[in-house]
């Protein structure tokens, strides 16, 4: 009897201990963090990863580019929020970095595989391409009759047996060439490398004669191609595959909302001039490998070195003021605005003098000129103790004027907002400065202005100088 009353007893300690797991499993399971389309609305920004190339992502002189950015630009228009790219230099963990929450979607020209779809999610695919063979043509090519050197390349796959093929090592290429050994029935030496070796690093390496094959898909091919005149691309290793965005299981609104998006878009001119512009025209992709484009020479802008020099005697992070200058001039030192703001720094001719600078003043001249004002702006605001907040009120200081942005300021205070914060706060009431309510109130002082554009100028300014720090790191 004792016996089966301790079996008893553990039976229900069982049961309930068995109801609490349950429960602690429930509860856990809701407390994992879902970063869905609520969320991200929410939080005011579409945050995407990217790798530093022409199909992805790269900025020229100062400018965002890229095939899948440009897409993806539409898509945030679509959301109506701001996008922000963030570069990632080592492929063989971007899909980590999608699952740590560190980015919404993946662009990164990633080929479909069951593989991957085991871990994230993939939304409808943007295009479609093979993987091809990469190459180099024999040196006195451009003397000789293509029928005739042809001979001495690598016509079809069974030719890779016994060769060697360097390719990224988590790629869908790598996955190809061991399911084409499978199917050929004999040895290819594959060469898996880093993911943090570019697709067109590495055929650069084919191109100077550095390795003798490499596997990437036609389009970044077909794009290195207008670099590489002496390498060929026409052995095609598999059919044609999807190339989609990544993105977490998760996001199941933001796949949806998406795939819907895009069914529309793709049949769209718009979208049919990027496919055609990036793969077709090489006056957008040779960018990427000139001097100022992240992806080839690693400058910024022809004024790097000014720039650098400037804000390392004020304090300032270079990547920051060229963002500055880049919303105001786009580096350009000829440009002059309706109002008669002229020069890299866009002064306005009755403030310019204040700083030394005037039309005839040289780049350096004006860039410093600008610092010292951005530099009064900022110990303007000495009050404010957070040193975003503080750059903030500065950049929309440098925009608007003092009286402006001290109007807004005192606006917030009324309102019951903090008047030492611009986000949500001072930055709000700049907005409702365009209104007769709030322009027209006894705080103000300067009256009207538009603050749409002061507001979307310190948004514009960090958003770039976000993305700027990713493509060039100190």
């Amino acid at each position: 009897m004792i016996f089966r009353f301790f079996l008893l007893i553990f039976a229900f300690a069982t049961i309930f201990l068995g109801c609490d797991e349950k429960q602690s499993f429930e509860k856990n399971k809701k407390k994992e963090k879902v970063l869905d389309l609520a969320e991200i609305k929410s939080r005011g920004k579409l945050i995407v990863l990217a790798e530093n190339s022409p199909i992805s992502f790269f900025i020229y002189r100062g400018a965002k580019m890229g095939l899948e950015y440009e897409i993806l630009k539409h898509y945030a228009k679509h959301l109506k929020l701001p996008m922000e790219v963030r570069i990632v230099y080592d492929m063989d963990h971007i899909l980590d970095d999608l699952m740590s929450f560190r980015g919404d979607i993946v662009a990164c020209n990633l080929t479909v595989t069951k593989q991957r779809k085991e871990k994230v999610a993939f939304t409808a695919p943007i295009m479609r391409s093979a993987q091809v063979l990469v190459q180099r043509k024999p040196e006195n090519w451009r003397q000789r009759n293509p029928k005739d050197y042809q001979k001495e390349l690598i016509q079809e796959p069974e030719e890779l047996i016994g060769k060697t093929v360097h390719v990224w090592k988590n790629s869908s290429y790598f996955e190809r060439l061991i399911n084409l050994q499978e199917e050929l029935g004999d040895t290819i030496y594959i060469e898996g490398l880093r993911g943090d070796i570019l697709a067109e690093e590495i055929i650069d390496w084919v191109a100077d004669g550095l390795i003798d094959f490499t596997v990437t898909d036609q389009n970044v091919a077909q794009i290195n191609k207008r670099y590489h005149p002496d390498i060929d691309i026409s052995v095609a290793l598999s059919v044609k595959q999807n190339i989609s965005f990544a993105i977490r299981k998760s996001s199941k609104d933001l796949k949806e909302d998406f795939d819907v998006w895009f069914d529309s878009f793709q049949h769209t001119t718009t979208y049919k001039f990027i496919i055609h512009k990036y793969l077709n025209l090489g006056t957008h992709t040779s960018k990427a490998k000139r001097e100022f484009a992240s992806s080839g020479g690693g400058k910024l802008s022809p004024y790097d070195d000014i720039i650098k020099a400037v804000a390392s005697d004020a304090s300032w992070d270079w990547r920051l003021l060229s963002s500055l200058i880049f919303q105001e001039s786009k580096f350009q030192l000829d440009k002059e605005s309706w109002a008669g703001a002229f020069g890299i720094m866009q002064f306005m001719p009755q403030t310019a003098p204040i700083y030394g600078v005037t039309p005839e003043s040289t780049v350096e001249e004006q860039i410093r000129g600008g610092m010292k004002k951005l530099q009064k702006n900022f110990d303007d605001w000495a009050a404010v103790e957070d040193s975003i907040q503080r750059l903030k009120f500065t950049l929309a200081t440098y925009n608007a004027g003092l009286g402006h942005v001290q109007d807004a300021q005192r606006l917030a205070e009324k309102h019951g907002l903090k008047p030492l914060v611009w986000d949500a706060n001072v930055g709000i009431m700049m907005l409702e400065l365009m209104k007769p309510k709030y322009y027209q109130d006894e705080v103000v002082r300067f009256g009207y202005i538009r603050g749409i554009e002061t507001f979307n100028y310190v948004n514009e300014i960090f958003l770039r100088y976000s993305e700027y720090k990713s493509a060039f790191p100190d």
